[in-house]
């Protein structure tokens, strides 16, 4: 099983808990499809797009379910990160939690 995360605000994962799905954050809607991090990207994501921000979900999905739809594609780098050509959906999740803020950094402690 390959895990992989993505950061959601609280009413982007509002919208996904009351819809069942969900189109993404507006950088995944401007960009046409859903980005995701590896346990090893996901501290750099949260420092460069969500720095200081409270009220964070850290949702975990198995790579390998997402089918075609799911693509490794260059980015930062050129390291390779995974990006979701379709809806999110609940049933997608493997687990989800909050992404606790402490001392202005985002604390990943036990949820790794």
């Amino acid at each position: 099983m390959t895990i992989i995360y993505k950061i959601f605000r609280d009413s982007e994962f509002q919208t996904l808990l009351t819809e069942g799905r969900s189109d993404g954050a507006p950088v995944d809607l401007h960009d046409g499809y859903i980005h995701f991090s590896t346990g090893e990207q996901l501290r750099e994501t949260a420092a460069k797009h969500f720095k200081g921000e409270d009220g964070l979900h850290l949702l975990a999905l198995d790579a390998d379910s997402l089918g075609d739809a799911l693509r490794w594609e260059p980015s930062r780098g050129g390291a390779l990160f995974p990006h979701l050509y379709r809806a999110l959906h609940l049933d997608d999740l493997i687990w989800h939690k909050p992404l606790p803020l402490t001392d202005g950094a985002h604390d990943f402690t036990g949820l790794l």
